[in-house]
């Protein structure tokens, strides 16, 4: 009988909302949640309809407990990629994505702490050369990363390549290590923004990754869960990143900046090149090879210069100097003396890692066979298409096209000619590093295409085109 009388209730309340209210403008309160379904918001999100925090607390917390399936989350992430969020909704997915875990508390730690986060790249492997610089220098540097999306490589893939590297702490562990050493590299744990976890991967294997406000709120909820005090954004733009045109990495890094003093941190936004790749190396083991190179005094020009900027930054920001000049100057007294080193080698060996890695490379994952790409004409190298460099490398194993795919550390790409060069006929372009010839052809193939050889030296382009600042 009551259970008659209460469903006689709900249809006619359910009849007169649905005779009375516009269901296109309505923001449902939280007593009538439970009438969502994701097939509505993901046709409303299709439809170009502006979603309420309350729809997407309700997708995302759905998401992250598994009452959304994959298909259907994957769906509105796709009719998100093409209609795009608004600045409200961007808002209301970070916070979403947030709060889906707990914001970590380092009251504990002593001093300032201060992070750093890369929009992605070919080759972009600062995180593991700055982290250890900072920690060295005297801030905390709780890093929370991901893998690679796209054509982009992952700090946590790199890392990986190390033996025994644990990049799944739990938070009293994460908070234990950067006690002890002042860093850690971690992904997102069970505690820590677990809904970005979930749909990061999701992302990656749905080509749904290029999208201001999905980048937006992926990067700031892990960032801010981290309980940081300021964080340098590294936002790129050019032939291999996320945002091709300047102005759309521009707008990125704005709406980041802005997310981030909203919630009182300090922040920076640097928009960098990545027209070609950063430094001479790509892929997994390589990269932390070319890192510990840095960390050793050496390596290329251009990732050490963009190396000890963003760690200048983050000095800067967490008041460890008074001016940028001196916290490039403190960068490189790291580097010079050894200190960022023995650092990265300490934060190594509290993760479980095999710490003989920094004085001997070798035992990084190496691959079984090489394979010239030579140049097909003589000239100067006028451009690179990057995106393409970094899907052949995911091609021969260095990236996922499933969510589920597993990593070949050892595979990589070594580029001997930067955009500028003068290069002959036959000259080696690029060596590949691989363990399968599956896709090797293929590969060689797209990475030829991928060089533009003119009579005439462009223009060299600097590294930092332009800053946002929200300090």
């Amino acid at each position: 009988m009551l259970l008659s009388i209460i469903v006689s209730v709900y249809s006619a309340c359910h009849s007169f909302l649905a005779l009375t209210v516009p269901t296109a403008d309505v923001t449902l309160a939280p007593q009538y949640q439970l009438r969502m379904r994701a097939v509505d918001l993901i046709r409303k999100k299709r439809d170009s309809v502006e979603h309420s925090r309350e729809e997407i607390d309700f997708l995302i917390s759905g998401y992250t407990r598994g009452d959304i399936p994959d298909y259907q989350m994957a769906a509105w992430l796709m009719a998100t990629w093409i209609r795009g969020l608004n600045r409200a909704e961007t808002a209301a997915l970070t916070e979403s994505m947030l709060y889906s875990g707990e914001v970590v508390d380092l009251d504990r730690i002593p001093g300032k702490k201060v992070d750093k986060h890369s929009t992605g790249g070919v080759g972009d492997k600062t995180s593991l050369i700055l982290a250890p610089i900072v920690a060295a220098g005297g801030l905390t540097v709780p890093m929370i990363s991901g893998r690679g999306l796209g054509h982009t490589g992952g700090t946590l893939d790199k890392l990986e390549s190390i033996p025994g590297f644990n990049v799944n702490l739990s938070l009293e562990e994460f908070i234990s290590v950067l006690r002890e050493c002042g860093m850690g590299l971690i992904g997102q744990t069970a505690e820590i923004a677990p809904a970005d976890k979930k749909i990061y991967a999701l992302r990656d294997a749905t080509s749904t990754v290029e999208n201001i406000g999905l980048i937006c709120a992926s990067i700031m909820s892990k960032k801010l869960a981290e309980g940081i005090d300021a964080l340098v954004l590294d936002v790129k733009t050019g032939s291999g990143a996320f945002m091709k045109r300047e102005e759309d990495a521009v707008r990125l890094a704005g709406l980041m900046v802005e997310t981030g003093q909203r919630m009182g941190k300090k922040v920076v936004a640097l928009i960098t090149d990545m027209n070609q790749p950063l430094g001479r190396m790509a892929g997994h083991s390589n990269e932390i090879a070319e890192s510990i190179d840095v960390l050793s005094g050496g390596g290329p020009a251009d990732l050490v210069e963009l190396s000890v900027e963003l760690s200048a930054w983050m000095f800067f920001l967490g008041e460890r100097t008074k001016t940028l000049e001196e916290g490039r100057q403190l960068a490189e007294k790291m580097i010079v003396s050894g200190q960022a080193k023995e650092k990265f080698k300490q934060g190594i060996r509290l993760q479980g890692g095999d710490e003989r890695v920094i004085d001997d490379p070798r035992l990084l994952p190496q691959a079984r066979s090489h394979a010239d790409v030579p140049s097909q004409s003589a000239g100067f190298i006028t451009t690179t298409n990057c995106e393409q460099l970094g899907t052949a490398l995911a091609m021969l194993g260095g990236g996922r096209e499933k969510k589920e795919d597993t990593i070949d550390h050892a595979v990589g790409l070594e580029f001997h000619k930067r955009i500028g060069d003068r290069v002959e006929k036959g000259e080696r372009l690029v060596t590949i590093h691989y363990n399968s010839g599956a896709k090797l052809a293929e590969a060689q193939s797209l990475i030829g295409e991928s060089y533009q050889i003119g009579e005439v030296a462009p223009r060299e382009k600097p590294m930092l085109i332009h800053r946002t600042l929200g300090v």
